[in-house]
């Protein structure tokens, strides 16, 4: 009898936590290594958030708090979204999670039963498909391509629908790609949606703040108010405010929803940590005029790695719209050989041989479900991307 239930061996290991974890291994062991594999800002948290969250510690506001949030911030949510979205919710409406992850998974297990089907743009996010299978779903993977800008348009997502479709999964900026969907873009699949009433959305927002070249950012029920009542907004303050290890993510949508996500929540992780919903309040409601020149920082980054990896042989690099990630093409180097003497025959050979050659961590393609690419993240200063780049250069030179 196994020990792993069968919900645990439908799913894989985060290859992104899993490559991250062997660079870690590699420095430890004298290796030097460059890891472009996490998706993390480099940036430190405010001041004037941990601030916010040392003065919670001493005011002893250390105690439970409701399951799915306290009313204080589920406020600055509801403001936030009317502020920067168009949005009108209640708190009522709100959730608050120990991160994006729970606030994603809370929904799923809430409102999937076995055989109720979820579209994924491919490249996603690793995690999405996983989540699907651990909650009973069938994640139903739509390949995208670099000439649609990794974007999902509506005749594939027209044929994708099935009577068995629940949701759809929305990622703009995308996490692998920095793709990200224009309000005509997004008008055109709610058209689409607007026929399939079964069919709610799941828009997964985190990278909002970070768009470059003058991009509009809009969500979905912000460009089709008709959708409002089966669209599960989702946020957090991981990126825009450099908060990842505060675990702070949170969502929008019908009560109905929110409520059956709050009865998931109160009876696993419960309420998150009380500090860090303080510092997400002052993060929500304090000054946010870091987040441009962050951006900016960003898109001088993106224009770097784009630049060097396009001079690359056999990679081709498309401009990303917004986050912090590139999603080359690698294309030019399968069925050539390595400097080791391995063919490369996938882009995990590729990421592999990388590593192993230059130092250079990646994520392959195929861990986001579309090949041969892969992955870089450039949230790192431009010292280490031009090593890193200049790297990448002299590896696929080196590939014959």
């Amino acid at each position: 009898m196994s020990l792993e239930s069968a919900a645990l061996r439908r799913i894989a290991p985060s290859a992104t936590i899993a490559i991250s974890a062997k660079a870690r291994a590699l420095k430890a062991a004298g290796r030097d290594v460059i890891a472009l594999s996490a998706g993390e800002p480099d940036f430190d948290t405010p001041d004037n958030i941990k601030d916010a969250a040392i003065a919670a510690i001493k005011a002893g506001k250390t105690k439970y708090t409701d399951p799915d949030g306290m009313p204080e911030l589920k406020a600055a949510i509801c403001a936030k979204f009317k502020r920067e979205n168009g949005l009108d919710y209640k708190p009522s409406q709100v959730h608050v999670a120990p991160g994006g992850k729970p606030v994603i998974y809370n929904a799923f297990v809430a409102t999937l039963n076995p055989g109720d089907e979820v579209i994924i743009p491919a490249p996603y996010w690793v995690s999405y498909p996983d989540m699907t299978l651990l909650a009973g779903g069938t994640p139903v993977s739509v390949e995208t391509t670099a000439e649609s800008g990794f974007k999902i348009t509506p005749q594939a997502l027209e044929a994708a629908i099935t009577p068995k479709t629940k949701w759809l999964i929305i990622n703009s900026p995308s996490n692998p790609s920095g793709g990200a969907y224009t309000r005509a873009e997004l008008q055109a699949i709610a058209d689409v949606l607007l026929r399939h009433p079964q069919v709610w959305v799941l828009t997964d927002d985190m990278y909002e703040h970070l768009v470059f070249d003058d991009f509009e950012f809009t969500t979905i029920a912000q460009v089709e108010p008709k959708l409002y009542d089966r669209t599960l907004t989702m946020n957090g303050v991981s990126k825009g405010y450099s908060m990842t290890g505060w675990r702070i993510g949170y969502a929008a949508g019908p009560e109905a929803l929110i409520k059956a996500m709050g009865k998931m929540i109160s009876q696993t992780t419960s309420n998150p940590c009380s500090i860090s919903q303080w510092a997400a309040l002052e993060a929500l409601n304090g000054p946010q005029d870091f987040i441009k020149p962050n951006a900016k920082l960003f898109q001088e980054r993106r224009d770097l790695v784009v630049s060097m990896l396009n001079q690359a042989t056999g990679l081709h690099c498309p401009t990303p719209e917004g986050a912090f990630y590139v999603y080359p093409s690698c294309a030019g180097l399968i069925g050539k050989t390595a400097p080791s003497g391995k063919v490369i025959a996938t882009d995990e050979d590729f990421a592999g041989e990388l590593l192993e050659a230059e130092g250079v961590a990646v994520v392959h393609g195929a861990a986001f479900g579309l090949s041969p690419f892969f992955r870089i993240s450039y949230a790192t200063s431009n010292d280490v991307l031009e090593d890193a780049c200049a790297r990448i250069q002299r590896f696929c030179a080196s590939v014959k």
